[in-house]
């Protein structure tokens, strides 16, 4: 058996514990928790760990107490650093959800922690280990398209109203939406360019779609405009939009935040590498159905290979034959597969000690260059990413 504790019970983490992990190994089981909602917590623990986890104060008492074989960060992101902190002095496999932090000081404090630490952990980004981006990381290291040059990457988001209807939209917890998307996305460009960001310059459109005046604490069920407004119950599931399709909070109401604490509609940076190569990454939050669209196009003087996770597809070009190639990838799997991944490589941490694919540094990396970003947009300027040192 594989004992587990769990610092902030949420519903990402159950998702990991119970439709990943437990699915790879049967064996995992739940025997500590420190959450302050415990009645909530218990009703989303499944029956095999509800009746024995044992609730603490800390998460000191947890390790000492329970003895977890390692330990799960799925608390509300502006709380991932100081657990993660405390984390570090025990000699405990880690899963932390991202971002890892969100701010610089919580950025370089977790660096500090995390510089001497015998904690090894996995961080979570399965879109770096997803088999579609993992297939063109291997193209692009076997010189598929030369040297990369440059990048094109987009997120066009098919469910982006869950940042305004939901607590995401709270930026004292998220700090944007750099920080709580991006930071996917700025890992796994690195890691298929084969190298760091050092410089970004980025801009962000708010307030166009989302945001606005309608009275705070307003949900659909108390407006006056529930028939015509797009983002009803009723008119989502006339118009097949997705999204909550119950009683839900405003996307239009002063509670979403004004000025740059106002998730963005959309927003872009240009990404400089450490190689000299160049990119670009849009991502967009009110794209609907069959606009979804996620991955990237790497290019170079041999060749392009381009790839797409909601397509779960792969193109490679040969620019100097005549040749042209597309590979798809299965179905179905969560984080297109990623997830899966990601379980696989916390599991074998876990039994055998094998490093991580994906370390504390990649986390660390990921939010310098996701508030390089942030720091960008306000002051309008290229801003250098600062570099991990360990």
């Amino acid at each position: 058996m594989i004992r587990l504790g769990v610092i902030g019970y949420g519903g990402r983490i159950h998702g990991i514990i119970d439709h990943v992990l437990r699915r790879l190994d049967p064996a995992v089981r739940v025997v500590g928790v420190v959450d302050p909602d415990e009645e909530g917590t218990r009703k989303r623990l499944p029956e095999c760990d509800r009746q024995e986890a044992v609730f603490y104060q800390s998460v000191d008492e947890l390790v000492r107490q329970a003895k977890p074989d390692a330990l799960a960060i799925g608390t509300r992101c502006n709380l991932h650093t100081p657990y993660a902190i405390q984390v570090a002095k025990y000699d405990l496999p880690l899963f932390l959800e991202k971002p890892v932090a969100v701010t610089m000081k919580q950025a370089t404090d977790l660096e500090k922690a995390f510089r001497k630490s015998r904690c090894q952990v996995v961080v979570s980004f399965p879109l770096r280990v997803s088999p579609l981006c993992e297939l063109a990381r291997q193209y692009v290291a076997a010189g598929a398209v030369g040297d990369p040059v440059h990048v094109t990457a987009v997120n066009y988001v098919p469910y982006g109203t869950v940042y305004w209807e939901q607590p995401y939209r709270d930026w004292h917890i998220t700090h944007g939406l750099v920080l709580q998307k991006a930071t996917h996305d700025l890992d796994y460009l690195s890691y298929v360019m084969g190298s760091p960001i050092v410089r970004v310059a980025a801009t962000a459109t708010r307030g166009h779609v989302f945001g606005g005046k309608k009275k705070a604490g307003l949900v659909c069920s108390r407006c006056r405009e529930q028939e015509t407004c797009l983002e009803s119950p009723q008119n989502r599931k006339r118009n097949g939009s997705g999204g909550v399709q119950s009683d839900h909070l405003c996307l239009f109401s002063v509670d979403c935040g004004e000025g740059y604490k106002l998730n963005e509609d959309a927003s872009s940076a240009l990404l400089e590498f450490a190689s000299g190569a160049h990119g670009v990454y849009t991502q967009v939050f009110y794209s609907r159905r069959d606009a979804a669209a996620r991955g990237a196009t790497v290019s170079g003087y041999q060749g392009t290979v381009s790839f797409d996770w909601y397509s779960n597809e792969l193109k490679r070009v040969r620019h100097h034959a005549p040749f042209s190639a597309v590979e798809k990838a299965g179905e179905g799997a969560s984080h297109f597969g990623g997830d899966q991944e990601l379980g696989y490589s916390f599991l074998e941490l876990i039994r055998t000690g094998k490093g991580s694919r994906t370390p504390i540094q990649t986390g660390i990396q990921s939010a310098y260059a996701c508030l390089a970003a942030s720091e960008s947009v306000q002051k309008g300027r290229f801003v250098p990413v600062r570099q991990v040192g360990f």
